[in-house]
């Protein structure tokens, strides 16, 4: 496995804790009383102050820890959850770590013999719909890598890394396109890569592009795909956050933007960049419905209580648009990442500031879109730094 100048061998050598504790939620209700009788399904939260993994659910509108939480032996930065549900993975300062998740207790167990399956400390990191990829990347680097991964066993094919040659390394976010040929990399002030993907090849990546930021100064920080629609063989659209990347509009300083690019031309679409009431746009969430599109703000031009923007995404004689919802959602400070649970009933948002460290919402029943909180609460011993979350899908 490939070692880096700056990553020190004792940081390398350091392994995660088995996770015990960890049991399944009870099955839930159904739904009625403005959402707070509904149930979600489990997801998992790192806290970078504390070195932890907090597993939780919601039951009844009341958010639950799944048992105690695990700690890990070194700082945690990203996470991700393969698609088949299979293994989690956890990016630290020691490099990578892959856990097993029961699918009937949901308890999770360090595999590798507790060993990092790469030393790299990636950013961001998301593993292919064949489950025999995990994309990843960090920033300082220019290059995107792509670790070959077991779908049975979560644990290395083989100790080689393929990679990727990035125009900037100012890597933020890695996105994997649904339809498994397009990884999208925003790259801060250097834009964002858009690379072919081919799960089949020895070396899944292909010659890529850039497109680059649309303000002068902005910087991509996050990127997203939509679901595939029913019947379709890809999305839609694909989405990048962007800083500066609207004017001052009147009294309206926030100049953070959402832009939406068509996925087969990768033209940007009418009205793109998108006002998103915030500067920093650090996560965007596409609902598996297709329906809603949000984007969460860390900060905005008042302060450092975030907010998340939403809009409706249609189809209106062959041409797809972006409406925005007439009201933007309050989270809590510094929100760094969004995450839709796998009922599609919650959309949770991680505050790294806390106040509180984790919000839930559901979909209002009245109002298409529109966001209603119906659930918050600690994911730690406060001050916990959440800054990630990743669902069972």
């Amino acid at each position: 496995m490939r070692t880096r100048y700056w990553v020190c061998l004792a940081l390398a050598a350091l392994c995660l804790t088995g996770c015990s504790g960890f049991w399944k939620a009870p099955s839930g209700g159904g739904g009625g009383g403005g959402g707070t009788t509904l149930s979600s399904g489990d997801f998992y939260v790192i806290n970078s102050a504390t070195n932890e993994i907090a597993g939780l659910y919601v039951k009844a509108g009341t958010l639950t820890a799944l048992g105690t939480s695990s700690k890990l032996s070194a700082s945690p930065i990203a996470i991700t959850i393969a698609p088949n549900n299979a293994f989690l993975y956890v990016s630290t300062l020691g490099g990578i770590f892959v856990y097993t998740i029961d699918s009937s207790t949901g308890q999770l167990t360090v595999g590798n013999s507790g060993q990092p399956i790469s030393s790299d400390p990636a950013t961001s990191m998301q593993v292919d719909s064949t489950n025999s990829w995990l994309v990843e990347g960090f920033s300082g680097t220019s290059n995107l890598f792509a670790i070959h991964v077991d779908p049975s066993t979560g644990i290395l094919q083989s100790n080689q890394e393929q990679s990727a040659v990035l125009s900037s390394s100012g890597l933020r976010q890695v996105a994997i396109s649904p339809d498994n040929t397009t990884v999208l990399v925003a790259m801060g002030t250097g834009g964002t890569a858009t690379i072919p993907f081919n799960a089949q090849n020895a070396n899944p990546f292909g010659n890529g592009g850039t497109i680059g930021t649309k303000g002068s100064g902005g910087a991509a920080f996050s990127v997203a795909f939509d679901p595939i629609p029913s019947g379709a063989g890809a999305p839609r659209l694909f989405y990048i956050g962007e800083t500066l990347a609207v004017g001052v509009n009147g009294t309206d300083t926030n100049t953070g933007g959402l832009r939406a690019f068509t996925y087969s031309g990768k033209q940007e679409i009418s009205g793109s960049p998108f006002r998103i009431g915030g500067l920093a746009p650090y996560s965007i969430l596409p609902f598996s419905d297709g329906n809603y599109v949000y984007v969460v703000n860390r900060q905005t031009a008042s302060g450092t209580t975030g907010v998340i923007a939403g809009f409706s995404v249609a189809t209106t004689n062959n041409v797809v648009g972006l409406t925005a919802l007439g009201s933007t959602f309050n989270a809590g400070t510094n929100p760094q990442m969004l995450a839709e649970d796998n009922t599609n009933q919650f959309v949770f948002a991680v505050n790294f500031g806390g106040n509180p460290d984790l919000l839930g919402y559901t979909i209002d029943a009245t109002n298409a879109g529109y966001l209603d909180k119906v659930t918050s609460n600690s994911t730690g011993t406060d001050p916990v730094q959440a800054s990630a979350i990743a669902a069972v899908h």
